[in-house]
Formats: structure tokens, C-alpha cells, sequence
């Protein structure tokens, strides 16, 4: 046995030796006829690349394959960070359209202050609501205006378009607002065209009432509804909303003023007011039915 694998080893060894003579010839070969600069050896060249390289494609496919899958990949990551670029964009976007749609809204209220048409003798005094009573027995908000800005008890406040509630309560630096919701605001006003003169009456809905109308079948829904001025509290022809009527058939007033949206409010200096040395009789509650007390003093 150990005969034979010597035996085998004696006769691979040359051959292996031969082949790799015979390889290494043929490379020389190769590289010789590669190099030499003849123009037979050119034509030969021409003919071999064109009839191995396009059969050679098959053996380059998986190189390629490879070469492409890495730039695919390399693609896929530079999207991928894109995609995370354009989501922080995209939240800081989005935070910044809120605060512009924010501001933009407060620029519209502010704006729907300034356009409002007063009468050339009333000045103003623009505060901003800092919070509302939270009760539903107590409409009222609080502004950052009072004493100190000159503000007095029982002045009108109005918001971009209608009138808002008076003021009932002064301190320092803030002066309390009493809704025209409220139970105790009782404004006199007018309905246009009639004319006819009523008292609109808080109840603590969005919609007050209308009572104390002279003659009812002259007034109709969509009617206009004015401060009369009346008692020489409130100035007159402040709008106040239109009318409408509830199921029920009542006559009601749909308030001009946004109250979902109470941001700024302007508190008209009335001089011509009546000065009033107890705030809690502005209103006088009609015992009875009677409208006498109420007219002493009914802008509320």
C-alpha cells in the first residue's frame, strides 16, 4: 500500500509541473501577442474580444447584479434619510401654520375693532380678556384694563361687531364686564325700521329675550336691534344683533357679538353717562310688571 501512494505521488508531481509550464507559456503567449503592435495582432485582438466578451456576459451578471444591489442600497439609505429630514420640516411646518393661523385670527378680531363705525364723539380704550365667571347663574368676563386706564363703572364694551355687556366693578389693573347674557343686564333698546322701543333681558342663553315691545306685529325676524340710549347710561346706536324667534314663537335677539371668540374687547368712554355711585343699581329689577324703575336707570 505505501508502494503504490509513492507511486501515484511520482506521477502527479510531473504533471503538475507540466501544466503549469504549459499555463504559464500560454499567458506569455497572451501577453506577447497582447502588446506587440502590428496590425495583424490588432485584427487578431479585434476578433478575440468580439467573440469572447459578449459571451462573457453571463459570467458578469452576478457582478453586476451585486454592483447595482449596493447602489440600491446606498439609494435606499438617502431616501431614508430624506424621509427624516422632510418629517422634522414637516413638524416644524405644522407648528408654525398653527401660531400663523393663530395670529392670524387675532388679526382679524383686531381688525374687526378698528372697522367698527362709532359715533366721532365716543373714544376707546382696547383691553384683553383675561377670563370668564365659568358660572352658568353669572355671565361675565374679566379685562386687563381699570382704574389706572381711566376705565369707570357701567361704560359700554363691544367686541369687533356688537355690543358686548358693561362694565360693573373697577379695581386697579382690571375692570369685570357683566355679559348682555347675564340675568341681571336689562339694555334698552330699538328695533329698526319699526322703531318700536323694548328691553332686552338676559337669561343666560345666547339668545336674550325681547320683552316690553310696544306693538309685537310691527317687528319681524331679521329685524335690526339698537341701543336707544335711554336712561343716558349706554350711548345709543350701538348694534345689539337682529331678531328672531325661538320655536316657541318669543321674540329673541341673535347677538351681533361673537361670544365664542371673546378675545379683545373695546370699552367705550361715555362721558355723557350718568355718574353711578353703586354699580349693583344699574339695574332695578320691574316689580310687577312695571317698567318705572327700569327707566331710571336701564342701560345695563
Amino acid at each position: 500500500m505505501a508502494k503504490d501512494r509513492s507511486n501515484g505521488e511520482d506521477y502527479t508531481g510531473p504533471l503538475r509541473r507540466l501544466l503549469m509550464g504549459v499555463l504559464l507559456l500560454c499567458l506569455l503567449a497572451i501577453f506577447l501577442v497582447w502588446r506587440i503592435d502590428s496590425p495583424r495582432v490588432e485584427r487578431f485582438r479585434a476578433q478575440v474580444t468580439d467573440a469572447l466578451v459578449p459571451n462573457l456576459e453571463w459570467a458578469m451578471a452576478p457582478v453586476t447584479g451585486f454592483v447595482n444591489l449596493i447602489r440600491d442600497f446606498q439609494s435606499y439609505q438617502r431616501l431614508s434619510e430624506q424621509n427624516r429630514e422632510l418629517r422634522s420640516e414637516l413638524r416644524q411646518m405644522q407648528a408654525w401654520k398653527e401660531a400663523a393661523l393663530q395670529l392670524e385670527q387675532e388679526n382679524a378680531r383686531l381688525l374687526d375693532l378698528n372697522n367698527v363705525r362709532l359715533d366721532p364723539r365716543l373714544t376707546y380704550i382696547t383691553g384683553v380678556v383675561l377670563a370668564d365667571s365659568g358660572s352658568p347663574f353669572r355671565q361675565s368676563v374679566l379685562l386687563n384694563v381699570g382704574a389706572r386706564d381711566g376705565i369707570m363703572d357701567g361704560w359700554a364694551t363691544m367686541d369687533g361687531i356688537g355690543l358686548v355687556g358693561r362694565i360693573s366693578g373697577v379695581g386697579k389693573n382690571t375692570a369685570r364686564v357683566i355679559l348682555l347674557t347675564d340675568t341681571t343686564s336689562r339694555i334698552p333698546a330699538t328695533v329698526q325700521p319699526s322703531g318700536q322701543v323694548a328691553m332686552i333681558s338676559g337669561d343666560n342663553t345666547a339668545a336674550p329675550p325681547v320683552e316690553f315691545l310696544e306693538n309685537p306685529d310691527l317687528v319681524r325676524p331679521g329685524d335690526r336691534v339698537i341701543s336707544s340710549g335711554d336712561g343716558g347710561v349706554f350711548p345709543a346706536g350701538l348694534l345689539i344683533g337682529q331678531i328672531a324667534a325661538d320655536p316657541a314663537g318669543r321674540l329673541r335677539v341673535r347677538l351681533a357679538a361673537d361670544y365664542e371668540r371673546l378675545e379683545f374687547l373695546r370699552v367705550l368712554r361715555h362721558h355723557g353717562a350718568e355718574p353711578i355711585a353703586d354699580p349693583s343699581q344699574i339695574v332695578k329689577p320691574a316689580q310687577g310688571g312695571e317698567t318705572s324703575d327700569i327707566s331710571e336707570a336701564p342701560d345695563g
